[in-house]
């Protein structure tokens, strides 16, 4: 990362002394005449069709409820009572487990989307990477859906046979090309990337260079990944990041939250690389678990229709933002150089060399308390910029906007924000917090998530014409 102080310096400058009042009529998502709107999901979530293994016998006999006791009824049903309107139910392989999906998770899928209509529930698994870890796999909704992962799951999944050449690189990209052959294609995320790393920036068994790799083998399968991991009720470990070296920080993965880290610098290629954020629910942590329920306390929100392919097409395009605590329940990212035709979310802005863009915000803070009882406020939003410098470094910049500055309607917080547009290519993102962190520290042991909450949203590309 490369942090220029003086353009720094100028830049949070700027966010006050070229901050202009929000125009409270800009449209927003609320104000869609297309049906689209913020809807919240969870693209991770697992049920007894998570198994464990009895390996006493030839093959191993899956044991059901060994890895979570719920079934997928019930957890599209916490799913609706926490406020979402999508799920995905992502559970583990093994063993010859796409017999479990084709037999059991289809057939319990079938059932929970009758039970529970309101929650838009996708077919997935947490895919076991070849030489890495785990993934959110996820089916496009259709009549495929349970052929096509259960081929998959069987073809490419590192766990579903015993055999040393499933668990290669090669293996890897074997599958990703495969996905991005087939029609419709599917989906994947990569899950909590950081979580065997040993050190800031010390990679596991998942690192940056990995994940340019795997998504030039599939780029409209493979991304983007899990900003903020699933099991952040584990106040110990949150996320289960167990090494202490490598925590999350504000609950967030460290590829996403260090500031000019992994994430910007994908960014800043231009990779269209989405995070998001999921419970990652295996046991409640009213059971005993590390976990909340499906949108206790983590959210991501897709712009889109109440309709699965859309929704579907909003997690592709990269129309959504990750959200903790039910800190923010819409955010509206617009950036323009002439004040039509705004960039939003996942989009590209086409600008003139020396333009300036105006960066437009609004968020909501939800009316009520949250899952733990409180009323939240946001204490500051960052409105972050980067692109690469000419020498490949990366040039970052922050403008933090706080409540003198922004202007607040109810609950609906905007702001305008004039900034240089970059000299070739960069982008815009927005991040904001409860607490008053300039930055996100690691997370230390015992500290409580909930007083410890954060938005990001996906960024805004602005390409410029030379």
């Amino acid at each position: 990362m490369t942090l220029h102080p003086a353009s720094s310096r100028h830049a949070r400058r700027a966010s006050c002394s070229l901050l202009l009042l929000a125009l409270m009529g800009t449209a927003s998502a609320t104000d869609r005449d297309d049906g689209r709107a913020w809807r919240a999901g969870d693209h991770h979530v697992h049920s007894e069709w998570s198994v464990d293994w009895d390996t006493s016998t030839s093959p191993p006999t899956p044991i059901r409820g060994g890895d979570s006791p719920y079934s997928r009824t019930r957890n599209a049903e916490e799913a609706r009572r926490h406020g979402l309107v999508w799920m995905v139910h992502t559970d583990h392989g093994g063993p010859n487990h796409s017999a479990v999906t084709h037999d059991s998770a289809w057939p319990a899928l079938q059932q929970a989307r009758n039970d529970v209509p309101e929650v838009l529930q996708f077919h997935g698994m947490e895919f076991d990477v070849p030489a890495g870890e785990h993934a959110s796999l996820i089916m496009a909704p259709g009549a495929h859906e349970n052929t096509m992962l259960v081929d998959l799951e069987r073809r490419f999944s590192r766990r579903e046979v015993d055999d040393d050449a499933r668990d290669t690189p090669e293996a890897m990209l074997a599958a990703l090309r495969h996905m991005q052959a087939q029609q419709p294609q599917p989906l994947m995320f990569v899950n909590h990337p950081a979580r065997t790393a040993t050190g800031i920036g010390v990679w596991g068994k998942v690192d940056p260079q990995e994940l340019r790799t795997w998504q030039d083998a599939a780029p409209d399968v493979l991304v983007g990944m899990e900003g903020a991991p699933g099991h952040q009720a584990d106040r110990r470990h949150r996320g289960l990041y167990r090494n202490d070296a490598a925590k999350t920080w504000g609950g967030f993965d460290q590829m996403t939250a260090q500031l000019g880290g992994v994430w910007d610098t994908l960014l800043a290629e231009g990779r269209r690389f989405w995070i998001t954020s999921t419970s990652d629910s295996h046991r409640n942590i009213d059971m005993g678990g590390a976990d909340f329920w499906p949108g206790q306390y983590s959210k991501t929100y897709v712009l889109a229709r109440h309709d699965g392919a859309d929704i579907f097409d909003g997690l592709r395009q990269g129309r959504m933002f990750a959200v903790t605590g039910d800190l923010i329940d819409t955010l509206d990212l617009q950036v323009d150089t002439d004040g039509t035709a705004p960039a939003t979310m996942g989009g590209t802005l086409q600008a003139a060399a020396g333009a300036q863009m105006t960066v437009r915000v609004s968020v909501t803070v939800p009316d009520g308390a949250n899952f733990n009882g409180d009323r939240n406020a946001i204490d500051h939003i960052d409105v972050i910029a980067g692109q690469a410098s000419a020498d490949g470094t990366l040039d970052m910049s922050v403008h933090t906007v706080r409540a003198a500055q922004w202007q607040q309607t109810g609950n609906r917080i905007a702001f305008d924000l004039t900034l240089p547009a970059p000299e070739t290519r960069g982008f815009v993102r927005v991040r904001g917090t409860s607490n008053a962190q300039i930055e996100p520290t690691p997370d230390a042991a015992g500290e409580d998530p909930w007083q410890d909450l954060w938005f990001y949203s996906n960024p805004v590309f602005i390409e410029v014409a030379r």
